[in-house]
């Protein structure tokens, strides 16, 4: 499609949008006058559906009404209340039901991940990690590290070559080739933070396979934005948090995935709880600790119900529009927002995410040469609400659930008068 900078032609991208209505359904926030911000930090925190406070609320009810009872007794009984979210989220990361849990928080669920999938020994220990990954990451990372007696010197970094923003799969390939025998894990952010790279998944595990090293990946940037396919890519585990693309509400709960080749090894080490204890003994209190298979193995307690009943009512969204339908309007989205930015008249600003849209999500990071944060707090002051990274990069992400293509060309516009 050849595209048009004008507001004429942004409106007519979203009559012609399919799934538009999707944004009716979130509360967008407004400024004193009524007016809608221009949204664009899903990819830090998703926006509220208007049907979460409604899924809250039953479970508020049923905890008024019938206490300890709503474990059996409420619309949505408490007991295996996480069973609901299994299904939809393993639709939306591309696995199997038994490789999927939603628990705990994501750095959490890295290091419990990390318990049983980090075994290092004398000689195959180091860890790699992509030079710019989050931050958390890093620390968990170090941490586990010092944790086995080994020192944060043996973090292995993947760098994008002199130059380059983006990361280079062959140069993944060279480390695991040279180094591969001290490598126990690779641990990889599948869409980068900053740049918003989605990384080829497949081929990663494929490489650090060949050299016997585990592999793990953070999708906290990935889930409910790309499709990753995390079954057929064979990795050995991921894990990933639903307050972004997932609209669940600030510190919400975590979801993790563990490939179905692991799923009956009981022998794999790990923290025990009493909700990865085999169900059909759970309750007789005194039985010995008999794990269960696939991902809930890795459960420990029972779950925070008002946190999943709002996942609950964002999955629900999900699955009735569908990850092929979000995909089409993203790739869409953010080709506009590609153009728009790249018809600005000046040498000083540039995309350094992938112009490939298969080589990334909805997320554009854009580069400003020379510019420093007063110009994200001048696109704030506009009720513009973007991220801004040191040193010189504003973080944009127009969600295809509840982003316009409009929005989009009303951003760019008012960031080119502020240029």
């Amino acid at each position: 499609m050849k595209f048009k900078n004008t507001l004429a032609f942004s409106k007519q991208l979203d009559k012609e949008d399919k799934i538009s209505y999707l944004r009716e359904k979130f509360h967008i926030p407004k400024d004193q006058h009524g007016d809608e911000w221009l949204y664009f930090t899903g990819n830090s925190l998703g926006l509220q559906p208007k049907s979460t406070k409604e899924y809250i609320n039953q479970e508020l009810e049923d905890w008024a009404n019938l206490g300890v009872e709503g474990h059996f007794e409420a619309k949505h009984p408490w007991l295996n209340y996480h069973e609901y979210l299994t299904d939809k989220m393993a639709k939306i990361v591309g696995a199997k039901p038994i490789e999927v849990v939603v628990m705990n928080t994501l750095t959490t669920n890295l290091h419990l991940l990390m318990v049983s999938f980090y075994r290092p020994t004398k000689t195959k220990y180091k860890i790699v990690i992509e030079s710019d990954a989050f931050p958390s990451d890093r620390y968990a990372v170090e941490s586990q590290l010092k944790f086995h007696g080994f020192s944060k010197e043996d973090v292995i970094e993947w760098k994008p070559k002199k130059g380059s923003a983006l990361l280079d799969i062959e140069d993944l390939e060279t480390i695991v080739k040279e180094q591969g025998n001290e490598i126990a894990l690779l641990l990889i952010g599948g869409v980068n933070y900053y740049t918003g790279q989605f990384l080829n998944l497949k081929r990663i595990t494929e490489i650090g396979h060949s050299k016997d090293c585990v592999v793990g990946i953070d999708l906290a940037h990935g889930a409910g934005n790309v499709q990753p396919n995390l079954h057929d890519s064979g990795v050995d585990f991921a894990a990933w948090c639903t307050y972004k693309y997932l609209n669940s509400g600030p510190g919400s709960l975590a979801g993790i995935f563990v490939h179905e080749k692991h799923s009956k090894n009981k022998d794999l080490p790990r923290f025990a709880g009493w909700w990865n204890h085999n169900k059909a003994t759970r309750f007789n209190m005194r039985q010995p600790f008999d794990v269960m298979e696939g991902a809930e193995g890795w459960q420990l307690s029972n779950p925070p119900i008002l946190s999943m009943a709002a996942i609950k009512a964002s999955l629900d969204l999900f699955d009735k529009v569908g990850m092929d339908a979000l995909r089409e309007k993203s790739e869409k989205l953010t080709g506009y927002f590609e153009f728009l930015i790249n018809e600005i008249d000046s040498e000083d600003i540039k995309i350094i995410t992938p112009s490939n849209p298969k080589e990334r999500g909805c997320q554009l990071s854009i580069q400003v040469k020379n510019a420093d944060k007063n110009l994200h707090k001048q696109l704030t002051a506009q009720h513009i609400i973007t991220d801004w990274r040191e040193p010189d990069v504003i973080r944009c992400a127009p969600v295809p659930m509840y982003n316009s293509f409009e929005d989009v060309y009303q951003m760019v516009t008012i960031l080119q008068t502020l240029l």
